[in-house]
């Protein structure tokens, strides 16, 4: 099987460890314990290139379908039940697993510098390590247990970093959101496992993927709630409406959290499990409604994609508008997912990871060199594109493949999502994807307007007037170089326009379907052409064109009567005040869920607490001290006491008595003595006779 395929346990371990190490002995270490935890990773990155590579071999070396390499060992036993604990490598692990121990380790490269001083700057590595340390399981993962206990870490780890400087509320109430919008979503997945177990007697993932691939199961509704549930967590952990709301505020983090979250760990997770159990959402959610084929998950997807490329225009802050690209980025994935199109889909996990951590590397090198910490794009920054050419660079062709254009990576993986949803009859969805693809352009168009170009603000303007003034150190511009050349290259791993297809070969096995059956047909991308993709491409130009006029009419040096026009007309204000809101949603769910749902629970519980456990406990409380009264009047000081007391009397009264006896006088001893030994004497004769 090969070295590394059977050793692939060590690449969570790795970093596992390291976590470890850090706690206990960071502090005492020459760089804070940073070198552990980037050694650690690129340990990982060489465990997994290596593992990538055996698979890689594998594949191209059998002309049959290639099973996955499975090394487990029993963690613990239920009556029948058997646990394992190992790994499953195949193509969907293999390309994962390279794919976050790489990001991973640019990511520590970058925060060593980017955090540099940092009063929590051990504990910070400790919880990035850990954090990757928890994706690398989940994906691995033999059986739903280790899954879940991935999943559960990088939950942790989510809410120590977003909230790693918790000094400030905001950064509080922002961990705390995406610790409980995710829990939601994880009581999804308790009990999904648990429908799991209950309808194939096993949690063991490739068979569970076999069992309901083949039919293997008698209760097809239990299969769509366990599809249900599992998929209730996935819009949890990837920020899918309506659960998406806790993605933008985790920006509170550190922005080397933010690029990790996003590009290729916890995010990804939920996107992850849909194309890991692909054969029970498929069958699963293989509904009817109302004799209408219903497909849930490109429903779900397809709306996202929609709703967060809408408030990315009205946001400020540079990290959020990457925030809500992201969501619907993550959209474009699920949506894909659901209309057939897993390699697409899968693939477009792999270029998001380069494109999207690369544009939040890029932001937080402005906001750490140019703008004092402030990710405010109208106040503190544009006109930088001179000063940070290496920044500027980067964040140009990571923009680039996140719109999609032509012959770089986004325009391989998305474009062949929208193409899939057409050719598998999903028009609407087909729709949806041209139109977020102009919606992303014009955002993104925004974006850079405000940062690089135009007059410098702010922070900006006194860094661009600084003769001094340089772009970021080595340490944040060495991964900005390397990851804005992956964004540019890495599509044509699966580029159908060459009819290049080594990622689909790679990666074809892990689908476990049947090709081209039920609301999830043809898992493989369509044939390319000009003419299906020429719409989309005239959207994403479009959005360009548009919005790079209203950005020099708005923010530049010139007058125009577009200034404050969402002030002056009444609909553009509602709009844009709905939008700027976030459509009302956090409102709703604060209103509703928090205040209408939660509330009376927790004034239900206190009246209980009250009125009931503490009437018991009272109760229990005024019994036992009437008890005790009790215990002490008749038992304690009657009976005890009474005891002591008599005792004590009795042997004063006897000493009373005994007293003239012992009067001191010679002569008196000397006739008790005589008179002791005649009355010895006397007893002495009468027991011989």
């Amino acid at each position: 099987m090969g070295w590394f395929l059977e050793h692939a346990w060590l690449i969570p371990a790795t970093p596992g460890a390291a976590f470890a190490v850090i706690i206990l002995f960071g502090k005492r270490m020459p760089r804070g314990g940073s070198e552990v935890g980037l050694a650690s990773m690129l340990a990982a990155l060489v465990l997994s290139a290596g593992t990538a590579y055996q698979w890689i071999a594998r594949v191209n070396d059998s002309h049959e379908e290639v099973p996955a390499a499975l090394s487990r060992w029993e963690w613990f036993r239920i009556g029948d039940l058997k646990v394992s604990i190992g790994s499953h490598i195949d193509g969907l692990a293999a390309v994962m697993l390279l794919l976050v121990a790489f990001i991973s380790t640019l990511v520590q490269l970058y925060s060593m510098e980017y955090v540099r001083g940092d009063r929590r700057y051990t504990h910070f590595f400790a919880a990035i390590t850990l954090f990757s340390a928890g994706m690398l399981t989940m994906v691995l993962a033999p059986n739903m247990v280790q899954l879940l206990l991935g999943w559960e870490i990088m939950g942790l780890c989510s809410f120590l970093l977003i909230g790693h400087w918790w000094e400030e509320r905001a950064n509080s109430e922002a961990a705390l959101k995406a610790f409980w919008t995710v829990r939601v979503g994880d009581m999804g997945l308790l009990v999904g496992i648990a429908m799991l177990l209950a309808i194939f007697h096993t949690l063991e993932i490739g068979a569970i993927n076999e069992a309901a691939a083949a039919g293997e199961f008698d209760n097809k509704n239990l299969l769509m709630w366990a599809a249900v549930a599992l998929f209730i967590a996935c819009i949890g952990k990837s920020g899918q409406f309506p659960l998406h709301t806790w993605l933008p505020d985790a920006m509170a983090g550190p922005t080397p959290v933010s690029s990790l979250l996003h590009s290729s760990t916890m995010v990804v997770a939920g996107v992850f499990l849909v194309a890991r159990l692909y054969p029970v959402f498929h069958v699963g959610l293989d509904m009817n409604i109302a004799g209408q084929r219903f497909n849930l998950i490109a429903v779900i997807g397809g709306i996202t994609v929609l709703i967060a490329a809408g408030l990315a225009f009205v946001q400020n802050d540079i990290k959020k508008v990457l925030a809500y690209s992201t969501v619907s980025q993550l959209g474009y994935m699920m949506m894909g997912l659901g209309v057939g199109a897993w390699t697409a889909a899968v693939f477009h996990i792999f270029t998001h990871a380069f494109f999207k951590c690369c544009l939040f590397l890029c932001a937080g090198s402005v906001s750490h060199t140019a703008s004092h910490h402030s990710f405010d794009m109208k106040k503190d920054m544009g006109g930088l594109r001179k000063k940070m050419p290496v920044t500027f660079a980067a964040w140009m062709a990571a923009t680039a493949a996140l719109c999609g254009l032509p012959f770089v990576s986004g325009f391989f993986s998305k474009d062949e999502i929208i193409d899939s949803a057409k050719n598998n009859d999903y028009k609407v969805f087909y729709i949806v994807g041209i139109v977020g693809a102009f919606m992303t352009t014009a955002y993104m168009t925004r974006a850079t307007y405000l940062t690089f170009f135009g007059k410098a603000r702010g922070g900006a303007a006194h860094f661009v007037h600084d003769e001094n003034a340089r772009d970021s150190s080595w340490q944040i511009t060495v991964p900005l170089v390397i990851l804005g050349s992956l964004a540019l290259v890495s599509g044509y791993l699966n580029a159908p326009i060459f009819k290049w297809h080594w990622f689909e070969t790679w990666t074809e096995s892990s689908i476990g379907l049947p090709l081209g059956e039920g609301i999830f047909a043809a898992p493989h991308p369509p044939e390319f052409s000009w003419v299906s993709t020429a719409p989309g491409l005239a959207l994403v130009a479009a959005g360009f064109g548009v919005s790079l006029l209203l950005c020099r009419a708005v923010f530049g040096e010139g007058t125009s009567g577009l200034r404050g026009l969402t002030e002056r007309n009444v609909v553009l204000r509602a709009g844009h005040k709905f939008l700027v809101n976030k459509y009302y949603l956090d409102a709703l769910y604060e209103r509703v869920v928090v205040r209408g749902i939660a509330h009376p629970i927790s004034r239900a519980a206190y009246w209980t607490n009250q009125n009931i456990l503490d009437g018991i406990v009272n109760a229990v409380g005024q019994g036992g001290r009437r008890t005790g009264d009790l215990v002490y009047k008749y038992i304690d000081q009657g009976l005890v006491d009474g005891a002591v007391n008599g005792s004590g009397t009795t042997a004063s009264g006897a000493g009373g008595a005994l007293q003239p006896v012992q009067s001191g006088k010679v002569n008196m001893y000397g006739a008790l003595l005589f008179g002791a030994a005649a009355v010895g004497g006397l007893v002495l004769v009468l027991v011989n006779s």
